[in-house]
């Protein structure tokens, strides 16, 4: 019976995995329960099962009178911990009863009968502690095998699903889908394939706890790795994602060798890998956007697929201005303002989004100081990317100069600023005119007055 335990302990080995050694330790600490149990027992035994031929034998510990770990905290002049001398301590003592505390060399180990019908018993023992042991080391190598994987993506079929939380069957282990990591508007029929990402692996007495997630922003990586080489092999990087799960996804990559498009590499021919993971996502859209150093023009991208005219960008606050065309506005600020939130958070800026014809009417309704008024007089009112005013001279008649970008902004200034514009040009040319009379009628004055002088003179002249 003792070499049909050895035999079935080394099966056990190559089946599940499990360390011979490690079940025959259970065992033979199964079996001193179990002699512990019988009468006439000896108060500290050992039991010793030979690996080779699976013979048992029960040793009696006749241990020394002081453990040598209350000696060694003596000889280090520490108060050793309280312990109660062997056979003194009462029953619930004699099971926290600890073989380390004292040295192997100094136990003497003497050879007891085995009691009657101890084979029996072990037999009966071993079943149990090996089927234990079975089931606490496969919980055990599930948990280390999945704790290990978290942020893996893996594939399973949908066992069941409530309102509460889905199960997927990984294959080794049942996954937790909670409806927190659900997706919006998605059904996870019975026997249907998803693909997930494990954002968690907890302990339970039956077994590890995976979860796993629908909405995480891994998942979008974690897909594009299995769709594009580029990206697996680390040629194309992923800097950044946001999304909006069930909706709108953007995506920030990065090419690391020359050569390569990132864009391109991400899209495939034909827009071949991109379906895959749309498909995937069950019609998610997907921006992929060029990462760019340049926060203007990174901010720009972002806004895809509007149309941006100019970007000014503080970077102290971390803020972007964007002007776009008014007939981009809708689309660049997006449904409900999906498209701009997205672009805030792939971005990292705080993006304000404003058309052309708004920025005009903001830039005609600036009001300067007399200092501010004095050094802008008669130049450009346009702004420069970088936020500063530009240093044209404006035109004639008009408040920008004659770049056509500004001359635009001209074109879309409020027809009442541009009367007010006319009007000071013209109000000013009247004041020259009316001026330039004015010194006519003064000097016809003079002249007038000199010729009556010299008529007076002349009849002065005469009467003498």
């Amino acid at each position: 019976m003792s070499r049909e335990i050895v035999e079935a302990l080394r099966v056990m080995e190559q089946e599940k995995g499990i360390s011979f050694t490690v079940l025959l330790a259970a065992l033979e600490d199964a079996l001193l329960s179990a002699y512990k149990k019988t009468p006439g027992a000896v108060e500290h035994a050992k039991v010793e099962i030979d690996p080779n031929d699976g013979q048992i034998r029960i040793f009696q510990l006749i241990l020394p009178e002081r453990p040598a770990a209350v000696a060694e905290a003596e000889a280090a002049g520490e108060e050793p911990a309280a312990a109660e001398a062997p056979g003194e301590a009462g029953e619930e003592e004699e099971e926290e009863f600890d073989l380390s505390m004292y040295d192997e060399s100094e136990i003497e180990k003497v050879l007891i009968e085995t009691p009657e019908d101890f084979g029996r018993i072990a037999a009966q023992t071993a079943k149990q502690v090996i089927f234990q042991r079975i089931r606490e080391a496969e919980r055990d190598m599930m948990y280390d095998e999945y704790a290990g994987r978290v942020g893996e993506i893996v594939t399973g079929i949908v066992q069941q699903s409530d309102q509460r939380y889905t199960l997927v069957d990984l294959g080794k282990v049942e996954a937790l889908l909670p409806e927190s990591e659900q997706v919006d508007h998605e059904r996870y029929d019975h026997g249907s394939r998803i693909k997930a990402v494990i954002v968690d692996v907890r302990e339970h007495t039956k077994g590890p706890q995976v979860i796993v997630s629908r909405r995480s922003e891994e998942l979008i990586r974690k897909l594009f790795e299995l769709e594009v080489p580029e990206v697996a092999d680390g040629l194309v990087v992923i800097r950044n994602v946001a999304r909006e799960p069930g909706y709108r996804s953007k995506i920030a990559v990065e090419s690391k060798e020359e050569g390569i498009d990132p864009v391109g590499a991400c899209v495939g021919p034909r827009g071949s890998r991109v379906r895959m993971v749309v498909s995937e996502l069950r019609g998610e859209k997907i921006d992929i956007i060029p990462f760019n150093d340049e926060p203007a023009r990174f901010v720009a991208k972002a806004l895809s697929p509007a149309m941006v005219r100019e970007v000014l960008v503080d970077d102290e606050e971390k803020s972007a201005t964007v002007v776009v065309p008014d007939d981009q506005l809708s689309l660049a600020i997006g449904k409900e303002g999906q498209n701009a939130r997205l672009a805030n958070k792939l971005t990292g800026w705080r993006i304000d989004i404003k058309s052309e014809s708004q920025m005009a009417e903001e830039e005609a309704a600036m009001v300067f100081s007399d200092e501010e008024a004095e050094e802008l007089a008669g130049r450009c009112c346009a702004l420069t990317k970088g936020g500063k005013r530009c240093p044209n001279a404006a035109l004639p008649g008009s408040r920008y100069c004659g770049i056509p970008a500004h001359q635009k902004l001209a074109e879309a200034e409020p027809e009442a600023q541009q009367a007010e514009t006319a009007a000071a040009a013209a109000g000013e040319e009247s004041q020259a005119g009316d001026a330039g009379v004015q010194e006519a009628q003064a000097g016809a004055r003079e002249t007038d007055a000199a010729a009556g002088e010299t008529s007076e003179t002349q009849a002065a002249k005469s009467g003498s």
